[in-house]
């Protein structure tokens, strides 16, 4: 069975979404894809939420490994990426975690 990690990140709806938007796909899209080994980046945007209130927006990155995420964070881009993940949190709450996927 294969396994990869992922770093989930949940947003909620920010208090000035343009500002958001503009600062997270001009800067914060541009950093994360300089992470050293990530696989994938996905945006999940438009929620429908079944239970509770959605997240205004969630990123989901991949790695092959635990290792390789926390390498990837450890590196200058990395601390530069969690450095401006804290101004975009000066719009919106943020949730996040690392989590191992069995792929079955």
């Amino acid at each position: 069975m294969a396994r990869i990690a992922r770093f989930l990140v949940l947003w909620d709806t920010p208090s000035d979404p343009e500002a958001f938007d503009k600062h997270y796909r001009e800067v914060h899209i541009p950093l994360c894809k300089q992470l050293p080994g990530l696989r994938r980046f996905t945006l999940s945007r438009n929620p429908a939420p079944i239970v509770g209130e959605p997240y205004y927006q969630v990123a989901q990155l991949d790695w092959d490994s635990m290792t390789a995420l926390r390498e990837a964070f450890a590196g200058d881009i990395g601390v530069r990426t969690a450095a401006d993940g804290a101004v975009l949190r000066g719009w919106s709450a943020q949730r996040s975690m690392a989590i191992e996927l069995d792929v079955v």
